[in-house]
């Protein structure tokens, strides 16, 4: 029995031209401590599963079954980290996390809510902006505050809504890092669901990877499992300047034994996305048009 299940799962909305139909018939089994990841482009319907999933939402038809209990709202065992932070303005990073810590734990005395906190804090690497308010944090830092108010209480179950997807490419593949060394880090194994529209994201994190099928009505296609071995990296460092050509992108899965040349982290299954260059000079491009010229010249003839 998986740990969490989904049976014909169908949600429609009221609209001006009528009865709109964003999910039909959706099924889903993600077993505990698994990672699976719900890809699909922008509005088929990914925002609207990830809440019935996670209890936001209530479907028209179908269940949601988590650890064999239906879901019928928000579970405290529960965690969601949404793509806009959800952080409020007028408290600290560490109150912002308290206060999920309080939900979680309203047994403990506030110095061990705070201590926990704090911790969660740390492990994403904001110990010294405990007290910054979130207008005086980046959108990175913002994210990692809310990984940390996720983690801080300690779920069993980890709902993502596209985390990343508001933030810059280099700041996007730091906190990717940081998430999987969250889960993979935690005493016991946390499942998770996230939705993306990045595909890399996907194999970077997941241990499986499910496509949501444009509608409407969206369903859900055939699942993807990723058997590339953890830790994996992301490698993307290209070398642009003034007179650099750029060729394609290239990708590759690097060897499971050794990561890929250039790699920082030793021991990863690298998935490389590194733009070669090849360095100009002006004379050198003249010569290239005019051998260009040449063989234009005698095709012609």
């Amino acid at each position: 029995m998986a740990f969490l299940e989904v049976r014909g799962l169908s949600k429609s909305f009221p609209s001006p031209a009528g009865v709109r139909h964003v999910l039909r018939d959706v099924t889903l089994d993600v077993d505990h401590g698994e990672f699976v990841s719900i890809v699909g482009t922008m509005g088929s319907g990914k925002s609207t599963l990830l809440s019935l999933l996670a209890g936001l939402t209530s479907p028209d038809a179908g269940t949601v079954v988590l650890d064999g209990t239906p879901v019928a709202g928000v579970r405290g065992d529960a965690a969601f980290v949404f793509q806009n932070y959800s952080l409020l303005p007028w408290f600290s990073a560490l109150e912002n996390v308290r206060l999920a810590v309080k939900a979680a734990f309203p047994a403990e005395s506030p110095a061990d809510q705070k201590r926990r906190a704090s911790r969660a804090l740390e492990r994403v690497g904001l110990g010294n902006a405990l007290d910054r308010k979130p207008r005086q944090l980046s959108g990175g830092m913002r994210q990692r505050v809310s990984l940390a108010r996720a983690f801080a209480t300690e779920p069993r179950v980890l709902f993502l809504d596209e985390p990343f997807g508001a933030l810059d490419a280099l700041t996007r593949d730091a906190l990717q890092q940081d998430l999987a060394q969250l889960c993979a880090g935690t005493e016991r194994p946390v499942t998770t669901v996230m939705i993306t529209n990045n595909v890399e994201e996907a194999i970077l994190l997941s241990d499986r990877i499910v496509p949501i099928v444009t509608g409407p009505p969206a369903s859900l296609g055939a699942s993807i499992v990723v058997e590339l071995e953890r830790p994996r990296c992301l490698l993307f460092r290209p070398s642009i300047s003034r007179n650099t050509a750029v060729s394609k992108p290239s990708r590759c899965r690097a060897s499971r034994r050794s990561p890929a040349r250039g790699c920082t982290r030793a021991g990863s299954t690298c998935l490389t996305s590194r733009s070669t260059t090849r360095r100009t000079s002006p004379s050198s491009r003249k010569n290239a048009r005019r051998s260009r010229s040449k063989r234009r010249g005698a095709a012609s003839s």
